[in-house]
């Protein structure tokens, strides 16, 4: 396993983000605690010292899950990341409440890393306001040492980044941000990298394979991969990239399935960042690629928490997606056929309710309304 410095500390180059983890029946809220403690096993026998969770990650149990499985090893022997959930403005009056609770479902004393999370357009006004005493309180409990490294995550905008590390950068030591190689331009995730490496701040990368859509590759980029390196695989590519990046201290990949994370160690065994050359041609086909591709959906699953009809968003904007990029195929009208009327595209009411949460920013009653046009449905 390759190993950054971080203030004295040796963090494995890859990390274990647990908003994927494996779950039981394909309900999200259902995490298969079995099967993610041979994970965690895994991971930490061949290296892995970094595991990365939130308060709303499968609705809640990621947590729980980890105190549970994480408590069976010496608290000294990994290191334990944590958020508090902005990205619902509700919450924004509850930071001690919260972070009590987290401690608890995490069976910890304290947490080695504590993020603010998700800073968007939609809250940071609210993360920005004295009168809620976040800021005060995360850094009365770092004084206590109940936080030792104080961070932020975000999906805003470059504007909105920078508003934010103009108001409280002084206590931030890391920022989270979403970086790969699809996002390199379309996200503008370099200029993003690029203002973070101005302020001296190490990058922590989440959505390395951007929800596993870099875990495949057209065909004509898998042949352009395949000439400029023959041994390497399509996902490698993706750590390959955020290696040649300039700052990048930790990479977090939500792996779902132990062949993800053996494959994700093996290419973690060496460092082996891209050449110039290489990352030019690359971005060069992916960014023609995303100008004819679809909706940039991570299935985060923000959306769905707030969708008052419970409509099965990131299904719909997949299978959107895959309706666009076919040109009028006939998978999405079949699978969209197949479902209840009250969960197809044409069920939504148009609130916007998933767009204030969505990391991605996707009008998403935009797409729901274009979707039920072209399916008649």
């Amino acid at each position: 396993m390759i190993y950054r410095d971080f203030q004295g500390m040796k963090l494995s180059g890859l990390g274990l983000g647990t908003m994927r983890l494996p779950v039981i029946d394909g309900r999200d809220e259902c995490v298969d605690l079995e099967k993610t403690r041979e994970m965690v096993d895994y991971a930490l026998k061949n290296g892995i010292n970094y595991f990365d969770t939130a308060w709303g990650y499968h609705n809640g149990n990621s947590e729980l899950a980890m105190g549970e499985c994480l408590s069976a090893y010496p608290r000294d022997s990994f290191y334990l990341a944590s958020k508090f959930p902005g990205y619902d403005n509700s919450n924004m009056p509850k930071v001690k409440e919260i972070f009590e609770k987290q401690l608890k479902k995490c069976r910890t004393e304290y947490f080695d890393f504590y993020l603010i999370h998700n800073v968007i357009e939609s809250n940071i006004d609210d993360y920005l306001n004295p009168k809620f005493g976040i800021m005060d309180y995360l850094l009365e409990q770092k004084k206590n040492g109940r936080i030792r490294h104080i961070g932020v995550s975000g999906h805003g905008s470059l504007e909105v980044m920078n508003r934010f590390l103009d108001a409280y950068g002084e206590h931030m030591e890391f920022c989270q941000l979403q970086v790969n190689y699809m996002d390199w331009h379309f996200q503008k995730a370099e200029e993003k990298v690029k203002m973070l490496n101005r302020r001296g701040l190490p990058v922590w990368v989440m959505e390395p394979v951007r929800g596993g859509r870099l875990a495949k590759a057209s065909e004509t980029l898998e042949k352009a991969m395949k000439e400029m390196r023959p041994s390497e695989s399509v996902p490698a590519w993706a750590f390959r990239f955020l290696q040649s990046v300039e700052g990048v201290t930790m990479v977090l990949s939500g792996m779902s399935d132990m062949e993800q994370l053996r494959d994700n160690i093996a290419t973690w065994q060496e460092d082996k960042p891209l050449s110039e050359a290489e990352k030019e041609r690359l971005l060069a086909i992916i960014d023609e690629e995303v100008k004819a591709a679809g909706l940039p959906c991570t299935a985060c699953r923000y959306c769905t928490k707030y969708c008052p009809q419970q409509l099965p968003i990131p299904e719909l904007v997949a299978l959107y997606n895959e309706h666009k990029s076919t040109k009028d195929g006939f998978i999405a009208p079949m699978a969209v056929r197949s479902m209840p009327k009250e969960k197809k595209p044409s069920a939504c009411i148009g609130c916007r309710s998933c767009e204030q949460v969505c990391p991605q920013q996707i009008k998403i009653s935009e797409m729901m309304s274009d979707f039920a046009k072209l399916l008649r449905l």
